[in-house]
């Protein structure tokens, strides 16, 4: 049985900012039939890109990626904010939606040359986030076999900068 996954989304007004409808998919997570049907779309999404890992920023890209590696049989690679990595990293930063500039960080060694990685997170705003994770995933050799979002906010046009990056496949469960 399939849910609705817009059933599982709460919608916060005014935070973190006044203006801002803020899409939070912790009851969705909080529901084990959402969350399989949610992981399993993706996996079904990445099933003909073949895939060899996951690549998830920090944080909420873990919640969606680990179980989608996990389900897949494939490797995680976490894009960890700048400084949290104990080894050698590349990093790459980005504008943050409300202000601001971060870095994120991923392990010299995680991707190998030529490795296909599908990036996933758990919305699409800006594209900040995933455009530095991709631009790391390609300094290490890696390939983006494309980017795949449980929510989509489509008025931030993130979609267009991601793909100004270059044309990936992309999936987006829910747009808003």
């Amino acid at each position: 049985m399939t849910v609705d996954l817009h059933d599982f989304v709460a919608t916060v007004e005014d935070y973190p900012e006044p203006g801002v409808s803020f899409r939070d998919i912790s009851p969705l997570m909080g529901d084990g039939a959402a969350y399989k049907q949610a992981v399993d779309a993706i996996a079904d999404f990445a099933k003909d890109l073949n895939v060899d890992l996951i690549a998830g920023p920090e944080s909420r890209g873990f919640i969606v990626g680990s179980p989608l590696a996990y389900a897949m049989n494939i490797g995680f690679v976490p894009a960890r904010k700048g400084g949290k990595l104990p080894r050698e990293a590349v990093s790459a930063s980005y504008t943050l939606e409300y202000g601001g500039i971060n870095e994120l960080e991923i392990h010299k060694d995680a991707i190998r040359p030529g490795q296909r990685v599908l990036i996933v997170d758990d919305l699409l705003a800006t594209g900040g986030t995933i455009n530095a994770t991709r631009e790391i995933i390609e300094k290490l050799g890696g390939v983006v076999a494309g980017v795949a979002f449980i929510i989509e906010l489509e008025s931030l046009q993130g979609r267009e900068k991601i793909m100004k990056a270059g044309e990936v496949p992309f999936l987006a469960l829910m747009e808003y």
